[in-house]
């Protein structure tokens, strides 16, 4: 695994942050217009706890952001480079624990369909499907981290 930092973001990482959306290959194709125009800007990141794996050189591995108020996983991107090395699993497990300090019971996640699978394996559980809306066209897999079970 690479060495890696995780910290919390800062508005100066919006361009890095942005760029990882829009970037991920996991959006091509069909899912395209899912992240076509997507900004993760700076009162966002302010405003809901945001954290980023950082490379030594200050490349931006992955992030995820976590919206307290909802008690919803909002975004969590691997680079597409940095897949398969462990990040996505460590993101993870820092937002789980980051809710249990909060003090959630839970989390919600509403997943990129090719995404279900990995959310499953670090944990959560599939409660539904959530249909299409707006510009999104296809059905996407409601899933829940139970914050009140013991930390696998």
């Amino acid at each position: 695994m690479p060495d890696f930092t995780l910290r919390r973001a800062t508005a100066d990482d919006s361009k890095r942050l942005t760029r990882l959306v829009r970037t991920s290959s996991a959006y091509a194709g069909e899912y395209a217009s899912m992240v076509d125009g997507y900004q993760v800007g700076g009162s966002y990141i302010e405003h809901h706890p945001v954290h980023v794996a950082v490379d030594a050189g200050g490349r931006v591995l992955g992030f995820y952001a976590l919206l307290l108020d909802e008690a919803e996983l909002d975004l969590a991107f691997v680079a597409d480079d940095a897949q398969g090395l462990g990040i996505g699993r460590l993101l993870i497990a820092h937002m789980l624990e980051e809710g249990r300090a909060a003090g959630l019971d839970s989390i919600r996640v509403v997943a990129h369909p090719p995404a279900e699978e990995f959310y499953v394996r670090t944990g959560a559980r599939r409660t539904g499907t959530v249909q299409p809306t707006g510009r999104i066209h296809w059905a996407r897999p409601e899933l829940r981290y139970d914050l009140t079970a013991d930390a696998a």
